[in-house]
Parts: structure tokens; sequence; C-alpha cells
């Protein structure tokens, strides 16, 4: 597995906690050698036991990602209905998108772990916008639907016979 980027002194900390988790490492693989080069011919192909791509499912994740960071930090955002996270089922993605994807994701994913690093971030306070959610609950929201998601993405590669590299 990937070597973490969440120092072991940080680990000792809920924050510090909370990047690993978001980071990943400890009971799946990490992000980076999951999408890491991924041929553009098998990003955009379905297989038949899935309804959608490498890139849909990957510029879901994004999007999700995305939809939850702004939840946190913008008092009047409003998510957009569910089927705006996904992109259209014939779209396609080029090499730029997929690269767009990919830095999108590790974005809000830097975000997210740099939220919980803060030490200054209340983790337990509900958001003034949202009674009943604080950040904590959002931030292992992330987690959980990166995790899901990153098993999924997996499981695509073997069905493509493209494994990330130096896997199986």
């Amino acid at each position: 597995m990937a070597q973490s980027i969440v120092g072991t002194v940080e680990k000792k900390t809920l924050g510090g906690q909370l990047a690993a988790l978001l980071d990943g490492g400890n009971a799946h693989m990490t992000f980076d050698p999951i999408v890491a080069e991924m041929p553009l011919a098998a990003a955009n192909t379905r297989v038949p036991q899935f309804n959608y791509t490498p890139w849909h499912l990957l510029e879901h994740m994004r999007r999700a990602q995305l939809d939850i960071l702004e939840f946190i930090r913008d008092l009047d955002y409003v998510s957009p209905p569910y089927e705006k996270f996904w992109p259209d089922r014939e779209e396609t993605a080029t090499a730029e998108d997929w690269r767009r994807s990919v830095a999108g994701f590790r974005e809000g994913l830097d975000e997210a772990m740099k939220l919980a690093r803060d030490p200054e971030t209340d983790f337990f306070s509900p958001l003034p916008h949202a009674p009943g959610y604080n950040i904590i609950r959002e931030l292992l929201l992330i987690a959980d639907h990166n995790a899901y998601h990153l098993g999924e993405f997996v499981t695509l590669r073997q069905f493509l016979q493209v494994p990330p590299p130096g896997k199986w």
C-alpha cells in the first residue's frame, strides 16, 4: 500500500486520525495509485456489470466531494439534484477531462485533509446553516463515500484488465 502523507505525530490527534482516514492506505489503496496510468480508452469503457465508466465514477467522486466541502463552507449552498452528481451516461472524457477530474478530486481531498488537521477546526458544533450536522460528520461522509467508490474503481480496473501500476 502507498505510504501515507499524514505524519506519525498527527495521527495521535482526532484531526490527524481524520486526515489519515481521508488519505486512505490503512484498509484500502490510496487514490493516486488507483487512478495512475489509466489508459483513456479504458477510462471511457463501460463494462456490462456497471452502468458507468471509470471516468464517470471518478467525476462522480469529485462532484460529491466538492458538494460536501461546499456544504461545510458556504451557508447559502444548495446541493444540486442527484443526477447532476454524475456525467451524462453517454459522455466521454478527453485526456484533459481526465486530468481535470483527477486534479479536482485530489484538490478537494487535500482541502478536506487540511480542514481535518487545522487545530482551529471545531469538529462537533452544529453547522450554523444545518442543525444536526457538524464538520466531523461531513469529513467522515467524504471518507466513507470515497472509500466505497475507490473499491469500485479497483474492481472496474480488474474487469478492464488494466491494473494500477505494481498491483496484482
